[in-house]
C-alpha cells in the first residue's frame, strides 16, 4: 500500500470509507457513531486543498484508508483516520499516522494529538500501542479544549473520551 495526497476524485470514496469504518461501532452499542454521517465533501476538500489529507491506496490506486489533520497549538491534530474494514489489520492506520508525523516534523510542529474513545479497542488502546499517551485535563491546550467542547456538543461524550499526544523522540 502506498500513501499519496488526496485528490478531488477521492472525496466520495473517503465518505464511503468513513461509513464502512463506522459500522463496527454498532457491535459495541454505539449505533449513533455507526450511523454518524462522514465529513461533508466541502470539509474533506478543505483539508485536501490545505495539503492535510492523505490516502492509503491499493495496487489499483483506489483509496482504502485516509487521514485528515490540522495544526492545533503547535501540534498536528489528527481530525480523523479511518481504514475500510476490508483493508484493516494491514498497518494502514499506522502508516498514515507515520506519514502525518513526518509531515508535522517537517513543518516544525512538536507532536501529534488526537481525541478518541477510551474503551474502543481500535481507538485509545491502539493509539497507546503506537506511542500516544493520554493527556490529563491540566495538559490540554486551548485548542484541544475547544475541540473537546465541540465533541461534547455533538454528543460524543456519551462514551468516555480522551485527548492523546505523541511527542517526537528526544534527539541529540
Amino acid at each position: 500500500m502506498r500513501i499519496r495526497p488526496a485528490i478531488p476524485d477521492d472525496l466520495l470514496v473517503l465518505q464511503d470509507i468513513e461509513r464502512a469504518a463506522g459500522a463496527p461501532f454498532r457491535d459495541l452499542g454505539m449505533a449513533a457513531i455507526a450511523d454518524d454521517e462522514p465529513p461533508a465533501l466541502d470539509v474533506l476538500d478543505r483539508f485536501r486543498r490545505a495539503g492535510r489529507a492523505w490516502v492509503a491506496r491499493d495496487t489499483d490506486d483506489h483509496p482504502v484508508a485516509y487521514l485528515i489533520c490540522e495544526p492545533v497549538d503547535g501540534a498536528l491534530h489528527i481530525e480523523q483516520v479511518s481504514v475500510h474494514p476490508d483493508a484493516a489489520r494491514r498497518g494502514l492506520g499506522r502508516a498514515l499516522l507515520a506519514h502525518a508525523a513526518d509531515h508535522a516534523h517537517e513543518q516544525g510542529l512538536t507532536a501529534l494529538t488526537l481525541t478518541t474513545f477510551t474503551e474502543v479497542p481500535w481507538n485509545a488502546p491502539y493509539y497507546a500501542r503506537l506511542g500516544f499517551r493520554a493527556l490529563a485535563e491540566a495538559e490540554l491546550t486551548a485548542g484541544l479544549r475547544r475541540i473537546r467542547a465541540h465533541e461534547a456538543e455533538l454528543g460524543l461524550d456519551r462514551w468516555p473520551r480522551v485527548c492523546m499526544r505523541r511527542d517526537w523522540p528526544e534527539t541529540g
